[in-house]
């Protein structure tokens, strides 16, 4: 049964979703989404997130009590470079770069795009697909591991390349796809959130989201549901394409074993 609205914004609203920081606005636990066989997603195993190299020494204190085992990054080597990671000299953690592109977006591109904002979105997913599906498929079988938990992924800003990695994870552990949309759109407003944070303390970071095309800053939840409707048209189901980025049957139930709860 597809989950009303209200029951949608009651899953986004729970209060142990996001984590309060901050510098970091977009770190969540992706916990408690019911899925279609009557069981729901696990809290505490797995959180997405946005630019952890912010993350300030009160930060990662305010972090230690979720026992992070492991932190997969999702950004280029040159964000790496220029902007740091997170503090595993603070916080001891297993650390995988997994940058699921070659390089960040053209700006020019962006500025000149003419369509829908979820259309050029979609179109940039379908090249991460092809660029770094590989990597992506590394990531859950990461994931897929208990003993790597609890894990958080996350990219820049925790909506693109964090939010396809979530949307296929949700929706192979069998979230309602309306949900799978809800809490990809999340990051509009932590990106809002972000921006007036950068404004106080941040000047230079301020002015780089001044310059940023809208259409990047966009979370439009047809974004991901186009693209899931691609993947499905193309492939069958998620779990289909996902075999043909190395997330075999038996990657999924060691996911449904630890990361799935009865409701």
């Amino acid at each position: 049964m597809t989950p009303s609205p209200a029951a949608i914004a009651e899953l986004l609203d729970h209060p142990d979703r996001l984590i309060a920081l901050f510098a970091v606005h977009n770190f969540r636990d992706i916990g408690g989404y019911p899925t279609i066989d009557g069981r729901r997603t696990s809290w505490r195993k797995v959180f997405r997130a946005d630019g952890l190299y912010r993350l300030t020494p009160e930060d990662v204190e305010a972090l230690r009590p979720f026992q992070l085992r492991t932190v997969i990054d999702l950004r280029t080597s040159e964000e790496l470079s220029e902007r740091g990671t997170f503090p595993v000299d603070q916080y001891d953690v297993e650390f995988h770069h997994l940058s699921i592109i070659d390089r960040t977006w053209d700006m020019n591109e962006a500025h000149d795009w003419k369509g829908e904002q979820a259309e050029f979105l979609r179109g940039k997913y379908h090249l991460m697909l092809q660029q770094g599906g590989h990597y992506l498929g590394e990531a859950l079988r990461i994931l897929s591991d208990e003993e790597n938990g609890p894990v958080v992924f996350h990219c820049a800003a925790g909506k693109d390349r964090t939010g396809l990695l979530a949307a296929l994870l949700l929706s192979g552990l069998g979230v309602a796809d309306e949900i799978v949309y809800a809490d990809y759109a999340m990051s509009e407003l932590a990106g809002e959130k972000t921006r007036e944070w950068a404004k106080v303390v941040s000047p230079e970071f301020a002015e780089r989201f001044a310059t940023m095309p809208p259409v990047l800053m966009s979370a439009h939840p047809d974004s991901i549901k186009g693209l899931l409707a691609d993947i499905r048209e193309t492939h069958g189901t998620i779990r289909d394409y996902c075999m043909t980025i190395g997330v075999e049957d038996r990657h999924w139930s060691a996911l449904e074993e630890h990361l799935l709860e009865t409701a």
